[in-house]
């Protein structure tokens, strides 16, 4: 699985590590986040990852700023792009399980790398449940779709 990355100065770090984790686990990583602390805009970042997920350059994605707000409101941009901001790991798995989500983002200033860690492992594992979950994706493409 290609996981595509991207974040802003504020997450520089988290980043680095985030990234060591997920290729210890066998994923392939594409970084397309900024690698230097100097001050950037993040819609930038979110906007890249979300075009990948969107034209299926990578499998699923991963944002990082400084709360991880911001970030994934430029990815949510992106038509076909369901992203999903998580503190703790159980919103993490139900976003995959109920809204199918295709991109995961996380503050930097808010989380730990352990509990990152704890959340990407639960939105790695889950899976679609398809069903009366599938007919609300639609709706919400619907929406994307007016």
């Amino acid at each position: 699985m290609k996981i595509g990355i991207g974040n802003d100065h504020a997450a520089v770090d988290m980043k680095n590590q985030v990234v060591e984790y997920l290729k210890g686990k066998g994923y392939e990583v594409v970084n397309f986040g900024t690698d230097t602390y100097e001050s950037c805009n993040y819609p930038e970042y979110g906007e890249k990852v979300g075009r990948a997920v969107a034209a299926g350059d990578v499998d699923l994605g991963i944002l990082i700023c400084g709360t991880g707000v911001g970030i994934s409101l430029a990815a949510n941009k992106v038509k076909g792009v369901r992203a999903v901001v998580c503190s703790e790991p159980y919103s993490a798995k139900l976003s995959r399980q109920h809204n199918n989500t295709n991109i995961l983002a996380f503050g930097a200033r808010v989380i730990g790398i352990e509990l990152a860690k704890m959340i990407i492992d639960e939105w790695l594992s889950a899976e679609f449940e398809g069903g009366r979950h599938q007919t609300r994706v639609d709706m919400i493409t619907a929406i994307e779709n007016k």
